[in-house]
């Protein structure tokens, strides 16, 4: 009886020992081939909005944003869950979108570090996160005019991305968070739309996208090297009057007019 209660204690000791090798293999895997961080520069006093997208499978599960400022993410502090706002940070989950929206306000150079989108994963399997440094600067690096743009559809939007003299040399694009589909300096055509982008060489680059569909709305960023700055784009449908009723205005992928429809509850 002694020897069989003294096999089953050496084959629980090695059951242990195993998990924990394996959670320590999980957490050098994910330090190996984690994804590339987002670096986001922010004006002293200013605030920020990060999109951070996740597989529709997550939809059900927590999503939280973690911060430590030197980067150690099993030491970071979760400074808000999904839909709670707590002091200067709310974050908001858009299942729909399959993403949570994380806004920072009155930012300043304390808030400078590491912070993390985590979506809360149970048992030894590690949370699925996306890494980002945040810094605060009086003048930053690179920034946007405006870091919202509304426009009807079919209609055009014009982006103005500012950057300091140290990335005149540098690739400058503008990208698409959802599908990380990139444009740079020149002209591009998809089939639903063409993006324009011009760099005045001298601390400015401006991006006109024409012909947007509502498909087109989401989350947008200005990019040079590892430099993001996001930028909402939100294309709504066209209304205009008809005699004492209000019709929607389809476009073809082309752009142009194909179809109206009566909108009956604005009679």
């Amino acid at each position: 009886m002694d020897m069989m209660k003294m096999r089953r204690n050496k084959s629980s000791r090695l059951f242990d020992m195993q998990t924990i090798s394996l959670k320590f293999i999980i957490v050098i895997l994910w330090i190996i081939t984690g994804d590339e961080c987002r670096k986001v520069h922010v004006q002293t006093g200013g605030s920020v909005t990060i999109p951070c997208h996740y597989e529709s499978k997550y939809t059900q599960h927590k999503k939280y944003w973690c911060y430590h400022s030197l980067g150690l993410y099993h030491s970071c502090s979760i400074l808000a869950y999904a839909n709670e706002t707590k002091g200067d940070v709310s974050v908001i989950d858009h299942p729909d979108q399959s993403l949570f929206t994380v806004t920072m306000r009155d930012l300043q150079h304390k808030n400078t570090g590491t912070y993390w989108c985590a979506v809360e994963i149970e048992g030894i399997i590690h949370d699925v996160t996306e890494q980002l440094n945040i810094t605060i600067q009086s003048a930053p690096d690179l920034s946007v005019m405006s870091s919202s743009v509304t426009v009807d559809e079919g209609g055009n939007i014009s982006v103005q991305c500012l950057y300091t003299s140290t990335y005149n040399n540098k690739t400058k694009q503008w990208c698409r968070y959802k599908e990380k589909r990139c444009y740079t300096v020149g002209k591009s055509g998809t089939s639903e739309y063409s993006v324009e982008i011009s760099d005045d060489g001298s601390g400015s680059y401006t991006v006109v996208m024409f012909g947007l569909m509502k498909s087109e709305s989401g989350w947008y960023y200005c990019s040079i090297g590892d430099l993001h700055v996001p930028v909402q784009v939100t294309v709504t449908v066209a209304k205009v009057s008809v005699g004492d009723e209000q019709v929607t205005v389809k476009y073809s992928v082309a752009g142009t007019t194909t179809a109206v429809t009566t909108d009956s509850s604005s009679r």
